[in-house]
């Protein structure tokens, strides 16, 4: 039986500079991509690139997309307290919101969110590096939403990842696939 995956999806990625939030955002873009649906990604930072705010939003849909701008997300990657703190009321009922509370230590505590909207928080930077995957919480938080929303095929999600790692850097297509499986095994 075909695996059944989650048509529409409209997410904000969000977190510090350096965290690879924009490369999480193209992993998803290019799911949509593969599987031949309309895609809008759109990145947004601070001037301070490194360190300052970066976000982006990823919009996959079987119909034409209207614009990429995203007021109501339908899911949410959160990977600091500021992100979560300017995101997580916007997500849509019933929508899912991924919380790193290594940076986000309050979560979503003492934020109204909409009514059904699932929270999934957990030490994402710290699982990663004490499973020798520094730097890859991004895609470890990708592939947990992935468990949670299905937004594509995982034959889809792993062929997304491989195609975003550049030639010169193959080294860390494995490492990406494990964090991706640490996340959506989970």
């Amino acid at each position: 039986m075909a695996e059944e995956f989650n048509h529409e999806m409209l997410c904000v990625l969000a977190g510090f500079g350096g965290q690879g939030l924009l490369f999480a955002g193209k992993v998803m873009a290019n799911c949509g991509l593969i599987d031949g649906r309309q895609v809008s990604w759109m990145p947004s930072y601070g001037p301070e690139m490194r360190g300052g705010t970066a976000n982006c939003s990823v919009s996959l849909s079987d119909d034409a997309i209207g614009t990429p701008f995203i007021t109501r997300p339908t899911a949410l990657i959160a990977m600091n307290q500021p992100s979560v703190e300017k995101f997580a009321a916007s997500v849509q009922p019933g929508g899912t919101i991924v919380v790193d509370t290594t940076l986000a230590m309050n979560g979503t505590d003492g934020i109204e969110l909409a009514e059904g909207v699932e929270v999934v928080a957990f030490k994402a930077t710290e699982l990663a590096e004490a499973e020798g995957l520094k730097g890859l919480a991004n895609i470890i938080c990708l592939g947990r939403l992935w468990s949670k929303t299905h937004f594509c095929t995982r034959e889809v999600a792993e062929a997304a990842i491989a195609k975003c790692v550049p030639p010169k850097r193959q080294h860390l297509l494995e490492p990406n696939l494990r964090a991706f499986a640490l996340g959506a095994d989970a």
